[in-house]
């Protein structure tokens, strides 16, 4: 008989916890919910941030907090989220680079991204462009690929740091084409793009928002961008792939995600509210004018986007032989 009781007991338990626990998801959320950016404001992961965590403030009546945690590529703030409580009111906007990039770049990471977080939706995607200055001799990517072939690993071309997915973009050219460049890697795309517009290095691989201020007063030009489509922010670019690059795509992204565990019916509400922003014109036109398209996904697209990613930067990484102390 007493052990009857004990295992009603046992059972009533848990049924009233799952019962509070489903209360609790259901007026989800009830404070304030912290939007984490592994990275120092006016980068992608920050505007991406606050553009949504603005609109998530309205929708869900509660305050999104936007926090910047910068520091040792990005591992930080991704850190932070994965050994936060699974309850939803700690969320990471992250970037191509801390799910697709460092994972293989690096020999030991602080996370797994297939263990340690759940993905809720896509946000942005930004392609990067291919530029020179001004009065360079290059007009065409042709012609840049047959200088790297005439003086292998001589001419220079910048990009915001060791790593980045903008090297990996040219590294992915020159493997396709034969083309070797003498990598150039600032802190940044501003001080690469700086370098480039005053003619300290005649090429770089950038972000378009970077390049941006220097194509309006006709110091730089682009010469492809570096996704398998055209971007929208100006058609008349050429791609990588129609100018002679192979196989060439790729793109700098933010994504939303929260820590694994997380209950399901959390994440759902999550991605619903997230993807009714991103169809706000307003939003659309916001990100636009940083050279982004808003891309709203569901979690299995965006998690098979990482895998296909992650697998062909890996192949760039080893065969370009990239190191990061």
């Amino acid at each position: 008989m007493r052990r009857i009781v004990f295992t009603l007991l046992l059972l009533g338990a848990a049924l009233a916890a799952s019962i509070a626990d489903a209360q609790a998801q259901g007026s989800y959320p009830t404070r304030p919910i912290h939007l984490i950016a592994p990275y120092a404001p006016g980068g992608i992961a920050d505007i991406a941030a606050r553009l949504v965590g603005q609109k998530l403030t309205e929708a869900l009546g509660q305050q999104v907090v936007v926090e910047n945690r910068p520091g040792a590529n990005g591992f930080l703030g991704v850190t932070a989220v994965t050994r936060a409580q699974p309850d939803g009111y700690t969320l990471l906007v992250a970037t191509t680079g801390d799910v697709t990039i460092n994972p293989v770049l690096f020999k030991h990471t602080p996370y797994d991204v297939q263990r340690d977080l759940v993905p809720i939706t896509m946000l942005s995607d930004t392609p990067t462009v291919l530029a020179t200055n001004a009065a360079s001799p290059y007009k065409t990517v042709a012609d840049v690929i047959a200088a790297a072939k005439k003086n292998p690993g001589n001419i220079a071309i910048g990009s915001p740091g060791i790593g980045s997915v903008n090297q990996l973009a040219f590294e992915w050219m020159g493997l396709g084409t034969g083309a070797k460049l003498l990598h150039v890697p600032y802190k940044g795309g501003a001080p690469a793009a700086t370098a480039l517009a005053g003619g300290e290095i005649p090429l770089a691989l950038l972000a378009i928002s970077s390049v941006t201020p220097f194509l309006q007063n006709n110091r730089v030009r682009v010469l492809a961008v570096t996704t398998a489509k055209r971007s929208s922010f100006n058609p008349e670019w050429p791609t990588l792939q129609e100018s002679g690059a192979p196989d060439v795509d790729v793109s700098n992204w933010t994504a939303l995600f929260a820590p694994a565990g997380t209950p399901q019916p959390i994440v759902d509400k999550l991605h619903h509210a997230v993807v009714e922003i991103l169809g706000i014109p307003d939003i659309r036109e916001r990100f636009a004018a940083g050279g982004a398209v808003v891309v709203p996904t569901t979690a299995a697209e965006l998690d098979a986007r990482i895998k296909r990613e992650t697998a062909a930067f890996k192949t760039i990484v080893d065969k370009a032989d990239i190191h990061v102390e």
